[in-house]
């Protein structure tokens, strides 16, 4: 402790605090927090910053007074230092034990996230860097992956937006077969859940399909109260026969090549994910979608919109007709 006193007395020193607020955040370190119940498991996200630690904590019940501990953290070096997992947390722990522990990574069990939008090329990769899993995917091709977790492997092989989304917990050295196992069932309870809810009269014939226009939607907007229109201007092209006219199948569809920008020979080059120039959607997803972009497939808004245009802000304009849709992307678009 007499480290940690050392190392608190000179960080407030730097911070230029009185000798008040030095035995302020001293008695604040070895005070026993304030729990809301006896005991608490809290689960650390990966690459969570400082700050999103200190939230991740009290939205778990573990009051910890974000200033502070983000000044003891930096003081004794360990920001880069918090590990993410699931740790558990009782009674009388003080808030230097609660950040000693999460340096140690001493977790009750190990963490992996997949985040809305990934590819599952990027999913992979994330769970191959994941240094707590054992790795017996190595060496797979991604329809091997599907036969050895029991799913159905399409003549294709392509595994892609078959996996939700999520954060699952698992015990050191679980093969990563079982992350990729429970997340493809847990899609599967997604996607069947929400096509048991879908709005009647869709212009998709399958689970299959509206999971295909799902991560269409995940791709185009993260925006909550944008889906429902982004789905239904999907919808509506659809039904009217027109291209869906979507970037993000395209710069699916070139894979390695694509260099950051859309050209217009890349929009005039045929391709399966080319939606300029194949009318309907794609033949497979192009990312993960999540719960909402699911639930907006299956129940897009009530909108004769047949065009969007992005504001820049990462909310869209959304227009009936050509005319419109075109002032738009010149107001947006061109700065016009």
């Amino acid at each position: 402790m007499s480290l940690l006193k050392k190392c608190l007395i000179a960080g407030a020193a730097l911070a230029a605090l009185g000798a008040g607020a030095v035995a302020g955040v001293w008695y604040w370190a070895t005070t026993p927090v304030q729990l809301a119940s006896a005991q608490l498991d809290v689960t650390i996200k990966p690459r969570s910053t400082v700050r999103s630690v200190t939230a991740q904590l009290q939205s778990g019940g573990v009051p910890i007074q974000t200033e502070l501990f983000v000044l003891m953290t930096r003081t004794l070096g360990l920001q880069s230092k918090l590990k993410s997992g699931n740790y558990e947390f009782k009674l009388g722990v003080t808030p230097y034990e609660v950040l000693q522990k999460m340096a140690l990574g001493d977790v009750n069990e190990y963490v992996a996230t997949i985040i809305e939008g990934w590819t599952f090329k990027r999913m992979r990769a994330e769970l191959d860097a994941n240094p707590a899993l054992r790795h017996d995917t190595a060496g797979m091709t991604d329809a091997q992956i599907l036969a050895a977790i029991g799913a159905p492997v399409a003549p294709t092989g392509n595994a892609e937006g078959l996996f939700f989304p999520d954060t699952y917990l698992f015990d050191k050295d679980t093969s990563d077969l079982d992350v990729y196992r429970r997340a493809y069932r847990l899609m599967n309870t997604r996607l069947t859940d929400a096509w048991a809810a879908r709005a009647p009269g869709l212009p998709f014939r399958s689970p299959y399909e509206a999971l295909t226009l799902a991560s269409l939607i995940e791709k185009e907007t993260g925006r909550a109260d944008d889906r429902p229109l982004v789905a239904a201007v999907f919808a509506n092209r659809l039904r009217a026969g027109m291209p869906l006219q979507t970037d993000p199948a395209v710069i699916y569809g070139l894979g390695e090549s694509y260099g950051g920008r859309l050209h217009k020979r890349d929009l005039q080059t045929d391709s399966l994910y080319n939606t300029y120039l194949r009318p309907g959607l794609p033949p497979t997803p192009i990312s993960l979608p999540g719960a909402a972009s699911l639930q907006a497939a299956m129940n897009p808004a009530s909108t004769t919109a047949l065009y969007f245009v992005a504001r820049g802000d990462g909310s869209s304009v959304f227009s009936d007709n050509l005319v419109d849709h075109n002032k738009a992307v010149d107001k947006y678009i061109r700065g016009q």
